[in-house]
């Protein structure tokens, strides 16, 4: 783990180092677990070393999201690092709100918008919306993370059909939308006898 932290979060390892009687190899259990998914969490890098404490992190559910947030972020909390500035604790929020809901998948089902007023005259079409939601904001953009490129971006227009896609895979998702939707114009324009 200690490779992980020097090469892939540096920015975050002289936070970490500056805690006292803090040597990461020295902690266990759950203490140990939440600062390895503190530093696995700040990185788009994610190891294998990092499964055991993203394992436990993402295990964390209970019925309702904000209580689901609440405790991941408490466990989080077990890290004696977590609270020894404003920008330690600014990153656990930032975590405990972001991670696991700012992924395409995600954000393609819940930033999806039914249109129309539904009862007997049925709903109206349902549109991905474009706006990144402001938690994934925080994450991405906080001073200890380094996700990079990682967060997805939007292909299209939300009125013609554009969704989320994770940053690696853009380019060809771009090129499939266009496709899709050059083809959908040439069948409007046939049925519609080229008028």
């Amino acid at each position: 783990m200690a490779f992980f932290i020097l090469t892939v979060v540096p920015g975050l390892y002289p936070a970490l180092a500056q805690t006292p009687d803090m040597d990461v190899d020295l902690l266990t259990g759950d203490t140990r677990l939440a600062c390895e998914a503190l530093l696995c969490l700040s990185s788009g890098k994610r190891p294998d070393e990092c499964d055991p404490a993203l394992s436990r992190y993402f295990g964390i559910n209970k019925k309702k999201l904000s209580d689901t947030l609440d405790a991941r972020r408490d466990f989080l909390k077990q890290c004696p690092a977590s609270n020894d500035s404003k920008e330690m604790s600014d990153l656990v929020q930032a975590i405990s709100n972001g991670a696991g809901r700012c992924d395409a998948k995600y954000l393609n089902s819940a930033l999806a918008v039914s249109t129309g007023h539904g009862g007997d005259y049925g709903s109206g079409p349902t549109y991905i919306s474009n706006q990144i939601p402001g938690y994934c904001t925080l994450y991405v953009g906080n001073a200890y993370t380094d996700l990079g490129d990682t967060l997805p971006r939007y292909v299209g227009t939300p009125e013609e059909g554009g969704y989320w896609v994770e940053a690696r895979d853009y380019d060809s998702e771009l090129t499939k939308y266009e496709q899709a939707l050059a083809d959908r114009q040439a069948q409007q324009e046939s049925s519609s006898g080229g008028n």
